[in-house]
């Protein structure tokens, strides 16, 4: 395989082909998660019916990826990665700021999805009973880390090819599952889950927009920038909506009628939630399962990892991108050995630390988004890369608006997973404090029951 050469530079015109199309397979092979069968569970957990979390996951899910595919024009439009166009609104010195955050979260999310699925391996062999957990855990950690490495080295080629593979065996396995599993469902017992009020809704609603696929928005335009410039903006949109929000609609709805149907099965989800729906299948589909509960979880690990070595350049580390990206393979190995056989409590606050850093990157992706969609003129590509030139060196409005957005939202979110994290909320009491019906609206007074984002 061709190993690529490109960093933080502009693609050359020679370089650029291709059509929309193509976009389809990078992001569905990052979403086709089994995850996203128990977030079907997490969104009844808001208190709301069957149809009410039907309607959140395809409305949260189409918004939250149709953002991604907005930030996926500016690659089209300038052939730059997404941390380095984001210096156009930031300053190129200035951009720094959210370059480091989401380099930060892109190493961090890859890690426990690469823990996730070392963990699920161990779990789903227990119900085997012939394959000791840690043999289990050591051969899905070797598999996890060699194929997340394998893809995030070699770059966009390699990258574009193994995620239709990934994103075709996986969805194969997804659905011998759902036919082994449909019988479980009671449609009798998922219509008479009541409705919830307004506010449970709502907050169905983000936890559908800020948990699957707002955390994308970052590494959008690393894959769309080898798009020819003449390709036609709907198009990269469309099919990137298309491929990344497709199956988790499916799964959402699908993990939904199940945990209605059962609901011990949706308790057990809250504590488990690959491991839990293994309960549903025949022994001999275990080692299918735990297959396609790797390769799910790999295929966003693979698109972080690529991103943030990609990142790791815009901030402004001089190294090539393959030796970014085995730096942070390296961090990623050494972390997820740390989060799966050493830490007695380590994995849920530093997923909590990773959600308290996704606030300022939502307030970015909000403000980069809004320049992408409001940008008259071309990206000066040549500026991108000079502090004296039109962007200049720091863009303290922009700035601003990144800190202050981030004090609000801090302040109107709750986050469960350490008690060190318990300060923010601080703006709650505005609309009845934190014990109060909207504290449950926001996405973190829930995200206990949650493991990605970027899953």
């Amino acid at each position: 395989m061709q190993l690529e050469l490109n960093g933080t530079n502009v693609i050359a015109e020679s370089e650029r082909a291709g059509k929309a199309s193509s976009l389809f397979w990078p992001w569905c092979g990052a979403n086709v998660s089994l995850l996203a069968l128990s977030y079907g569970s997490f969104f009844l957990g808001f208190g709301i019916s069957f149809w009410q979390a039907t309607f959140a996951a395809i409305i949260g899910t189409t918004l939250s990826f149709l953002l991604v595919g907005f930030s996926s024009l500016a690659g089209k439009k300038s052939s730059a990665p997404t941390m380095v166009l984001s210096r156009a609104v930031f300053g190129v010195k200035g951009n720094i700021v959210p370059g480091l955050m989401s380099y930060l979260v892109f190493v961090g999310w890859e890690t426990v999805l690469v823990s996730l699925a070392t963990l699920a391996t161990g779990t789903i062999f227990m119900r085997i009973g012939d394959i000791d957990r840690n043999l289990a855990m050591a051969i899905g950690f070797v598999v996890a880390v060699s194929l997340t490495m394998y893809g995030g080295v070699l770059g966009h080629k390699v990258i574009m090819r193994l995620q239709k593979y990934l994103t075709l065996v996986t969805s194969f396995a997804t659905v011998i599952y759902i036919v082994l599993t449909f019988d479980e469902i009671s449609w009798d017992k998922v219509s008479e889950i009541p409705s919830g009020n307004i506010q449970a809704f709502i907050g169905a609603l983000i936890f559908g927009i800020t948990g699957i696929g707002l955390g994308w928005i970052n590494t959008a335009a690393d894959y769309s920038r080898y798009l020819p410039r003449t390709t036609s903006s709907k198009s990269v949109v469309g099919w990137t909506v298309l491929g990344a929000s497709i199956v988790p609609i499916i799964l959402v709805i699908y993990g939904a009628a199940l945990s209605g149907s059962d609901p011990k099965l949706s308790d057990a989800i809250a504590m488990d939630p690959i491991g839990a729906l293994t309960a549903l299948l025949p022994t001999w589909y275990l080692a299918f399962f735990a297959l396609i509960a790797i390769l799910g979880l790999v295929g966003g690990a693979i698109l972080d990892l690529y991103s943030s070595g990609l990142t790791l350049l815009a901030i402004g580390v001089p190294i090539k991108r393959h030796s970014a990206a085995l730096i942070d393979g390296a961090i990623m190995l050494v972390g997820s050995i740390y989060l799966v056989w050493i830490a007695d409590n380590f994995f849920y606050p530093f997923q909590g630390f990773l959600i308290t850093l996704g606030v300022p990157i939502a307030t970015w992706s909000a403000i980069f988004v809004t320049d992408v969609l409001l940008r008259k003129r071309s990206y000066s590509e040549a500026d991108l890369f000079k502090v004296d030139g039109r962007y200049g060196a720091w863009n303290k409005r922009s700035l601003f608006l990144m800190a202050l957005g981030s004090f609000i939202g801090w302040g109107f979110v709750t986050n469960s997973f350490a008690g060190w994290l318990s300060w923010q909320g601080y703006l709650l009491f505005l609309i009845g404090g934190k014990d109060g019906s909207w504290a449950y609206a926001t996405v973190s007074q829930n995200s206990i029951k949650r493991e990605e984002a970027k899953a």
